[in-house]
């Protein structure tokens, strides 16, 4: 046991010790935490989606009529009893949202990242993926049997000479990449992908956790700003962000998503969710196309806030995902304080979540934030960081 304090101490010496945080939602951008009400910018929720009441009301309408929606546990894997008609139909509406061939839902996307890669891939092939992958992408590659070679981040050239110098070794070829990065909200440039895949006979693999319903014109994610949904071999969107719910799903072709249902370990081994979830998850999905006005408001509050936080001297993209990098743990971990005590939900992101020296606040915007509720929080960075760090 002395062993696992000296861990904890450790970490408390790094500044990099994490605890559980106890937070109450509200409807209206802001949340409670240890008994205050701050403005939250830490969620995901970036159609504000997940506190909507009269969206939660118009569901409870619903359910009224289908009582067999409420349902709070399945009681068996998919394989099972578990995959309930609502399985059916809410990979029926993803499959009519992408036009795909076959959707495939799973508990979570890092059920999703853990479990598809080792069941299609084999010792004869190779893993291409973006440096900046999420842990669910790397423990999923980790658990395959294929080789694996990481590219630097966006570096399609990099890319590229890696396929030029060990394509011919392997029989299949898996690029792996996000569409939007989750800790520095940078896109990639999917086209460059997809010509990539296509001139060397690839399998492209895109995880668009931080893109689907976040960006698009019926909120596909970045694949349908970019216009290649259909170019893309397997498209990974999780539920538990702007889509609002809970669970992920793999969008994919007849063929894999059968390799799937019979292969996936995660998919496979694990209790279905209940009813209840899949009902609302299909709901959402369903109303999905109509939330543009909400995704056009987080574009625009993207694109003044990274405006303003760009003025103080950090390069940021024109995401709704924003990192302030200060780079020591310690000076991450204050200025979340600060920033908490003037009423501002932010926390510290350290490694290894991001690389060592690159410590950071990650600002996310919800479009259920007020534009001009932002302008006092950027002076508060900017005050902390002259006065405090003499940084200008």
């Amino acid at each position: 046991m002395e062993r696992f304090k000296n861990i904890i101490n450790q970490l408390e010496q790094q500044d990099l010790k994490r605890s559980l945080k106890s937070i109450e939602n509200n409807t209206d951008g802001y949340c409670y935490y240890n008994g205050q009400r701050m403005l939250n910018l830490s969620s995901n929720d970036y159609l504000g989606l997940a506190t909507n009441i009269e969206l939660q009301k118009e569901f409870m309408n619903h359910m009224v009529s289908n009582p067999h929606w409420l349902s709070f546990g399945s009681g068996s894997s998919r394989l099972l009893t578990g995959n309930t008609n609502l399985y059916d139909e809410t990979e029926a509406s993803l499959q009519n949202w992408y036009k795909s061939e076959s959707a495939i839902f799973f508990n979570s996307g890092y059920h999703a990242n853990m479990g598809i890669l080792p069941a299609l891939s084999e010792k004869t092939d190779l893993i291409l993926s973006d440096k900046l992958c999420h842990a669910s992408i790397i423990d999923g590659i980790r658990l395959s049997n294929a080789d694996h070679v990481r590219y630097r981040h966006a570096d399609y050239e990099h890319l590229e000479s890696i396929l030029k110098k060990r394509r011919h070794q392997y029989d299949k070829v898996f690029i792996v990449s996000e569409s939007v990065f989750s800790m520095d909200g940078d896109a990639v440039d999917l086209q460059q992908l997809v010509t990539l895949k296509e001139k060397y006979n690839a399998i492209l693999y895109v995880d668009e956790a931080h893109g689907v319903g976040a960006l698009g014109k019926t909120g596909l994610g970045l694949c349908e700003e970019q216009n290649v949904v259909n170019k893309i071999d397997i498209i990974i969107g999780t539920m538990g962000k702007a889509m609002a719910s809970v669970g992920a799903f793999a969008i994919l072709n007849q063929t894999l998503g059968q390799v799937l249902i019979n292969k996936a370990r995660t998919l496979i081994f694990t209790t279905a969710l209940p009813s209840i979830n899949m009902a609302w998850s299909k709901f959402i999905i369903d109303k999905m196309p109509a939330f543009s006005i909400y995704r056009e408001h987080l574009k625009n509050l993207s694109a003044q806030c990274n405006q303003n936080i760009n003025n103080l001297g950090f390069n940021v993209s024109q995401s709704y995902i924003i990192p302030i990098v200060v780079g020591e743990n310690k000076i991450a971990v204050t200025l979340a304080e600060h920033l908490q005590s003037k009423g501002y939900l932010v926390f510290p992101i350290r490694p290894p979540t991001v690389p060592q020296g690159t410590a950071r606040l990650r600002i996310s915007l919800t479009a259920n934030l007020n534009p001009h509720l932002l302008n006092p929080f950027i002076h508060e960075v900017k005050s902390y960081l002259v006065q405090e760090l003499h940084l200008s």
